[in-house]
């Protein structure tokens, strides 16, 4: 393979589709990935779904694919999407899917299923070739029948995954078109509707309806909760193109002819997969073994798939009001944020690689919140979930911006922000961005929620990041002092941060394994969740010699889930502390660990993930970690290091400026950083100042196989923190 010029042939978009098994702590869990065809960002994400539940929709040990649906979410810990499944069946339809299903289902065999980045394909037990490749906002899919059988496609357009509040089919000559209205993700009133226009390359032999129990011959449209229609062909082999809209059908039929249009599956499919190795190769590398490499990629893949683009080709969107929208085409409406998990690392690795998306993200969410009346937390199409804690869109945008991808409107999402973060109640849709926030302003935390507590002081921080740069110091000084609030929360007699009631109060009994309080974590996680001000957080738990000793029984177990007091790193909220070693002076044990967890918890198959990816989130953070830094401090862009895996790796950004990063005795069992030069001097600081990310350069490492504890120990060389003044 040649990883240059064809990057994508390392990919393997199967992993993480098998729970992984880390032989650690709670072990197991799956990145709810999925293999199906799709382009970086795009609207359609045209994927099989096993029988078997999983959140991406494709459980790797099943063997019954019930359908090939057009929408999905890669890692999520939640159902959504998974919306219009098309089902290709050898015979001819008796029974209604609707109320006999498992009659349609389709074995296979995973040595007849194949997937790369822009396409999939699978030969059915049935005898029937699936293959599906994608554009932003359009699939295109060929489907060859085994002669002396009845060639049969059907469309569920009730099939969502969370069912649908209404859907419709209509049938036409060659064509087939309809809508879905659905939503709920993670059991939320969240709603969205998707519309489809699928045109195929002949005339149908014939076609039907199914509602409820009733299949109907001849007829040409259905409506309702529990319905769909079917096609038949005299041809063997069909090929369809469908367009995807979250406005209209009309808009579906219009992004289908302007990203698709007459063109056929192999050359779609051939510019699906250059436009992921234009993505791919701004990361080039050389040296690694084959998995770290296939992991690498695969890894880089997963995080460039979402946020999804949401607007059509001629700028429509349906915006948090409900009402259409147009937006300027070439600055597209972005979806799907994840905004609890990717704010840690995932957007800034985008704002690294893909700044004109990252900006019009950034700016889709402050669009969003001024159309709805707040900020989410984390959106499906446009609609609030509020699923998760915190305030991370506030993260997200000062980040981004932070990374250099500027081209938004930063001084109108810096009032938006500030107007979030001060907002009592609820907004006009019913939904409160910061519960909690009057306890918050008039007592420095919010009773009993640490976790609550410590994300909305990490939003401030990166409010006041947003503020510096924008020369605003009124609202600068005034998040940066509630940025403090974590102090708040210490208890001196426990030496942790933990839950405190509204008089002031904490419990008698505290168990920093006891996840009450916190979110997805406990108490020994969350104590280290102070991102921007570890000097002060190090200086509270009582300095350097208390905190070392402490981090390394914290990493006794990598992956030991919410109720151990150990690092959970299959999982967002512990995912910086690795690093927190260079800030004691001992950056060769950020980079033990940083390499125990590559090699013991990542994995070189489809159990590549031993948690939800979330979107791209854990996968970003193998991207950063193989590269050698991490970027730790929200709203800010320096980098903190540890030690990296490639021999070479040449990170391009669309500007044209470049970070080189050699090592030449990288190699298994070589984690440790002996000395470092950046743009040829010598370098002894664990960590990159933001000028480095706006100019790049050239890191010159000489790795080792033994630790070199006097290497950025020196005080003087610690990475920053920002405590307020």
């Amino acid at each position: 393979m040649d990883g240059a010029q064809d990057p994508a042939a390392w990919v393997d978009p199967f992993y993480g589709t098998k729970p992984g098994d880390a032989d650690m702590g709670t072990g197991g869990g799956a990145g709810n990935t999925f293999p199906g065809a799709d382009v970086p960002f795009g609207m359609v994400q045209w994927s099989p779904d096993t029988v078997t539940a999983q959140h991406g929709g494709y459980y790797y040990d099943d063997n019954r694919i019930k359908g090939f649906s057009l929408t999905h979410l890669s890692g999520a810990g939640c159902d959504t999407y998974q919306d219009i499944p098309f089902q290709p069946v050898a015979g001819p339809i008796t029974d209604s899917p609707a109320t006999a299903p498992a009659k349609y289902v389709a074995t296979f065999s995973h040595a007849n299923e194949h997937a790369g980045p822009g396409r999939y394909d699978v030969r059915l037990d049935s005898g029937v070739l699936v293959e599906l490749t994608a554009t932003q906002r359009t699939g295109c899919g060929r489907f060859t029948y085994p002669a002396d059988h009845p060639a049969t496609l059907l469309i569920n357009v009730s099939g969502s995954i969370m069912g649908v509040d209404d859907a419709r089919v209509r049938i036409g000559a060659d064509f087939v078109e309809g809508a879905a209205a659905s939503g709920r993700f993670c059991g939320t009133d969240s709603h969205y509707t998707v519309y489809f226009h699928a045109r195929f390359d002949q005339p149908f032999a014939g076609h039907g309806v199914w509602y409820g129990r009733t299949v109907t011959a001849g007829r040409g449209e259905a409506s309702g909760r529990n319905c769909g229609g079917y096609v038949t062909f005299a041809a063997r082999t069909v090929t369809v193109r469908v367009g995807l809209s979250f406005v209209s059908i009309a808009g579906a039929r219009a992004n289908l002819d302007a990203e698709s249009g007459t063109r056929g599956f192999d050359e779609i499919a051939t510019a699906a997969r250059a436009g992921w190795n234009d993505r791919l190769k701004q990361i080039e590398v050389t040296g690694g073994t084959d998995d770290q490499r296939r992991i690498f990629y695969t890894a880089l893949y997963h995080a460039l798939l979402q946020p999804n683009v949401y607007s059509d080709v001629d700028g429509q969107y349906v915006g948090f009001d409900g009402q259409v929208h147009r937006t300027d085409i070439a600055h597209p409406i972005y979806t799907n944020f994840s905004g609890w998990d990717v704010y840690r690392s995932e957007v800034q690795l985008l704002a690294l690689l893909a700044p004109h998306e990252a900006a019009d993200i950034a700016r889709s969410m402050a669009v969003f919140a001024s159309e709805g009346g707040a900020w989410d937390r984390w959106t499906v199409a446009a609609d609030y979930t509020g699923v998760m804690n915190g305030d991370p869109y506030h993260i997200i945008v000062s980040s981004i911006y932070a990374f250099g991808a500027t081209d938004f409107d930063a001084d109108e999402a810096l009032a938006l922000m500030v107007e979030g973060a001060t907002m009592l109640g609820r907004n006009r849709k019913g939904y409160e961005e910061r519960p909690g926030l009057a306890d918050y302003l008039r007592l420095g935390y919010v009773p009993q929620q640490v976790s609550d507590t410590l994300e909305y002081t990490s939003a401030d921080f990166a409010i006041a990041q947003l503020a510096d740069r924008l020369g605003v110091a009124t609202i600068r000084d005034a998040f940066l002092k509630r940025s403090r609030n974590w102090r708040n929360l210490f208890n001196p007699a426990t030496g942790y941060l933990q839950p405190r009631s509204a008089d002031g109060g904490f419990a008698k009994h505290f168990d920093p394994a006891d996840p009450a309080g916190y979110v997805e974590g406990n108490g020994a996680q969350y104590t280290w969740m102070v991102p921007y001000d570890l000097r002060g957080l190090i200086d509270t738990l009582g300095g350097d010699a208390a905190v070392g000793p402490r981090l390394d029984t914290f990493f006794t177990k990598l992956n030991a889930g919410t109720r151990e007091p150990y690092a959970f790193l299959g999982n967002e909220p512990t995912l910086q502390t690795p690093w927190i070693y260079a800030y004691l002076g001992a950056p060769h044990k950020t980079q033990a660990v940083v390499d125990r967890v590559r090699r013991e918890i990542w994995r070189a198959g489809p159990d590549n993930l031993v948690g939800n990816d979330d979107l791209g989130e854990m996968s970003s953070w193998y991207v950063w970690a193989a590269l050698g830094m991490y970027p730790m401090i929200p709203g800010r862009a320096e980098l903190v290091l540890n030690s990296p895996i490639f021999a070479t790796a040449r990170v391009r950004r669309p500007d044209g400026t470049t970070i080189t990063i050699n090592a030449p005795q990288a190699a298994p069992g070589h984690p440790y950083v002996a000395a470092l030069t950046v743009d040829g001097q010598p370098w002894t600081k664990p960590w990159l100042p933001e000028s480095f990310v706006r100019t790049g350069g050239t890191l010159d490492y000489t790795l080792s196989d033994t630790p070199n504890p006097s290497w950025g120990a020196d005080p003087a060389d610690r990475p920053p923190s920002f405590p307020a003044p």
